[in-house]
């Protein structure tokens, strides 16, 4: 059977695809982290923070959908990197998922009871719920980068070799400060916009500020570390982007020193990506200076360039191995079939619109700045 597009066309089109589902959870949950990353710093008081939990405690729970379904497209398009990642990464999944049940049982219980002892203990996992995942996520990155231990045998069964300390390394944990410190910037613009002003809104866009400084620092500091330090692997002689999907023998991937710069001089227009990071998170500094809608717009844009960053620069890498480059899983060995790839896409076409129009609706519905009269008085309020 003859299909609409090529298969070299619709792995790129699956890479792209993940790309944005990624960035979508970074660009929705990620001012959620980032505002529980700052509550018990930006709340002195319990009507401040009951403030702040407000802010999104109306919507934290529907931006896991990007999360879901990220995840989903990962087993679908790449099932070996679904594979090797979740295995491998198995107890920093854990070190993610307990964090986020903690923050999921805080929006609930933390107000039930008066108790300021009891309210201080879950306003502090509120913030592991915030802080931890997006450490986390940002380590895996870092550790992604670096090449991953894993090797398969001959039936593809998949061996790692690594553990979760060996994960936290002097790189992996900058990349993981690049997380925290956007993200806590995405969640002061967002508070922003969603706070009534005041010493909180002052103390956020204060924090902010420190913050937004401090990730363009460190992604540059991680930059130079990538070029310094030679990082990268490359396709040895020429890819194969129409063959099987079989990183034992189709592959020949090696390290090659500072291969993950090579693309942007291989395709300019990618250059794009970090230069919307720094740009993005300088236009989010004078945002929160001025205590502005730039805030938000500035960290949407450095979000989006930061996490770009890392799949532009790896291109057509995904998930390279560091025990056993040649088994290296690219964009052109490591998907599923065409026929699957051309069924999901049209699945996607249908749903990843709706999500957006979803997005979009709760925040047209729940648009509004939350007041202290309002968290004193109603009664739906966390």
């Amino acid at each position: 059977m003859e299909l609409p597009i090529d298969y070299a066309t619709i792995r790129v089109i699956w890479w792209f695809l993940v790309g944005v589902l990624l960035i979508g959870y970074a660009l929705t949950d990620g001012y959620d982290l980032g505002v529980a990353s700052l509550l018990p710093f930006i709340g002195r008081e319990d009507l401040e923070r009951r403030m702040v939990i407000n802010s999104i405690g109306s919507m934290w729970e529907g931006h896991q959908v990007w999360f879901i379904t990220a995840g989903g497209a990962l087993f679908a398009a790449w099932p070996y990197v679904y594979e090797i990642s979740f295995s491998g990464f198995y107890l920093a999944m854990f070190l993610v998922l307990v964090p986020l049940i903690i923050r999921a049982v805080g929006f609930k219980y933390r107000s039930k009871l008066k108790n300021p002892a009891w309210r201080e203990a879950w306003d502090w996992g509120l913030f592991a719920g915030g802080f931890i995942p997006a450490l986390v996520f940002g380590v895996a990155l870092g550790n992604v980068l670096q090449g991953v231990p894993y090797h398969l045998d001959d039936t593809l069964r998949v061996s790692y070799d690594g553990g979760l300390f060996g994960l936290l390394n002097p790189f992996a944990i900058l990349c993981g400060l690049v997380s925290v410190g956007m993200l806590v910037v995405h969640g002061a613009g967002f508070l922003m916009l969603k706070v009534e002003r005041g010493e909180t809104m002052d103390r956020a866009a204060g924090f902010g500020q420190i913050a937004a400084l401090a990730t363009i620092v460190l992604f540059a500091l991680g930059g130079v570390w990538v070029a310094l330090a030679g990082m990268g692997y490359a396709i040895q002689g020429e890819a194969t982007p129409t063959g099987p999907s079989n990183p034992v023998v189709y592959n020949d991937v090696a390290r090659e020193a500072g291969s993950w710069m090579v693309n942007y001089g291989r395709y300019p227009w990618m250059i794009l990506a970090p230069l919307l990071g720094f740009v993005g998170m300088a236009i989010a500094f004078f945002g929160l200076r001025k205590q502005s809608a730039l805030g938000m717009v500035g960290s949407s844009i450095g979000v989006t360039g930061i996490v770009s960053t890392v799949g532009t620069s790896m291109f057509p890498i995904v998930l390279p191995s560091s025990t056993n480059p040649e088994q290296t899983l690219t964009v052109w060995d490591a998907s599923s079939s065409h026929l699957t790839l051309t069924i999901m896409l049209g699945v996607a076409v249908i749903f990843v619109p709706l999500i957006l129009f979803y997005t979009s609706w709760v925040f047209k519905i729940l648009w509004g700045r939350v007041t202290e009269e309002e968290v004193e008085t109603s009664s739906h309020a966390y």
